[in-house]
């Protein structure tokens, strides 16, 4: 077995980890439908990180090839998963038995710990690119990191309905042409 297949394991069994927080929790939205108030941010940013995590897992082949492993360069790749793994966990609420469950309550009460764990799973992505490379990543790659990087700040800070109503669908739309630009191909 190579280094890679070695590694990767743990990295796949964290982004599957991530996956199933949110289709368990669209799970527990279908059992408890009638007890749901829906919130579109919260919906749009389930449906991302799913997105997310495909797309780490997916771009991760393109590590196959590489020989230079070091700890601490898988450290920051295992970071930037396991942030991943944090937000699919914040993202939706669990589904107490008899309570109703306001996503837009849960949404803005996560905020912090959210969009923090989002900037930081961007700065390990950026700095995975320059263990890895020695370099940032290209100029579209680390454009859509800085844009994400700044909606997710602007996030964090303002606090307006409005904001965070645009932001979700902005970087769900961003997300779709970065992935359709960089990844369409292993």
């Amino acid at each position: 077995m190579d280094a890679f297949s070695y590694l990767s394991v743990l990295l796949s069994i964290i982004i599957g980890l991530a996956m199933t927080q949110i289709l368990q929790g669209y799970r527990g939205m279908l059992l408890a439908r009638a007890r749901i108030i829906l919130y579109p941010p919260t919906l749009i940013w389930s449906v991302l990180i799913l997105l997310f995590a495909t797309q780490s897992w997916w771009a991760s082949f393109g590590l196959n090839d590489y020989k230079g492993w070091t700890f601490g360069t898988f450290s920051v790749i295992l970071a930037q998963t396991i942030f991943l793994y944090m937000l699919a966990a914040l993202i939706l609420p669990d589904m107490p038995a008899g309570e109703t469950i306001d996503l837009k309550a849960h949404y803005y009460r996560e905020i912090g710990p959210f969009y923090s764990l989002t900037i930081a799973m961007l700065a390990a992505s950026l700095l995975k690119d320059w263990m890895l490379d020695g370099r940032l990543p290209e100029p579209r790659n680390l454009a859509f990191h800085f844009a994400f990087a700044g909606l997710s700040v602007l996030a964090l800070i303002a606090r307006h309905r409005r904001l965070h109503e645009a932001i979700a669908p902005l970087i769900g739309l961003c997300t779709i042409a970065y992935i359709a630009a960089l990844f369409d191909r292993l």
